[in-house]
């Protein structure tokens, strides 16, 4: 039974994914940009890099796959919700008010992971308007930046920590309003982790290689290329 519901929840996914192909993200245009190009990734525990040896997370592999052309700035929160009635708000965290001083070029928002939880998904009818809240805040500044949101993380097996496979694909429809409505890009960071169970060793944090998946879908995401092998 627990090996056919993995599968059908795999399955769900995969419908998912395919369904919203059609918001598939413009590449950020380089050549409008005179200096490095500030990108602000935002997030939880698995942007903050928790899970992954120090210099590993997914914010800093991009670093080193996009170069010195850009500036990344690492600002995940761990324990932080996309929910505003969640129980550890990220826009009510410090690092969300030091990421709109930032002033950033490019903006990829990976969070929901936290938002599953039972005393989290409660609220999940106000996701998508938080979610545009939040996007409309970053959208509000005057470096008037490209923004990216991602389906949160793929969890692995019957997950932890009151976090489940099950709720974050039941993001995904909600994701995809949110993106409509603000012309945001969207990224499938849970596509690239579906199945790599042992890339998530607690079932939630990824490993370094699990962080390189992550990095390479929001390269590509960014770029509209593979990163090049080094």
């Amino acid at each position: 039974m627990l090996i056919t519901r993995r599968l059908s929840l795999a399955f769900i996914a995969l419908l998912a994914v395919s369904a919203s192909t059609g918001a598939e993200s413009t590449p950020v245009d380089v050549a409008g940009y005179t200096g490095p190009i500030k990108l602000a990734c935002v997030g939880d525990s698995i942007t903050q890099g928790v899970g992954a040896e120090k210099g590993k997370s997914w914010p800093d592999q991009i670093q080193a796959m996009l170069g010195d052309k850009w500036q990344v700035r690492n600002f995940g929160v761990s324990g932080s919700t996309l929910l505003n009635a969640g129980d550890k708000p990220y826009q009510k965290e410090g690092a969300f008010e030091k990421a709109l001083e930032f002033t950033p070029d490019v903006v990829v928002i990976i969070l929901g992971t936290n938002d599953t939880k039972p005393q989290n998904w409660k609220h999940k009818d106000s996701f998508t308007a938080d979610y545009q809240d939040l996007i409309g805040k970053f959208a509000a500044l005057p470096s008037k930046p490209k923004i990216f949101i991602s389906y949160a993380p793929y969890i692995a097996g019957k997950g932890n920590f009151g976090i489940t496979e099950e709720n974050t694909v039941a993001e995904f429809p909600l994701i995809d309003a949110a993106a409509k409505a603000t012309s945001s890009g969207i990224i499938d960071v849970h596509g690239a982790l579906v199945g790599k169970d042992a890339l998530i060793p607690d079932r939630v944090h990824p490993n370094n290689e699990g962080m390189t998946a992550i990095a390479t879908a929001v390269f590509q995401a960014l770029t509209g290329k593979a990163p090049v092998a080094k």
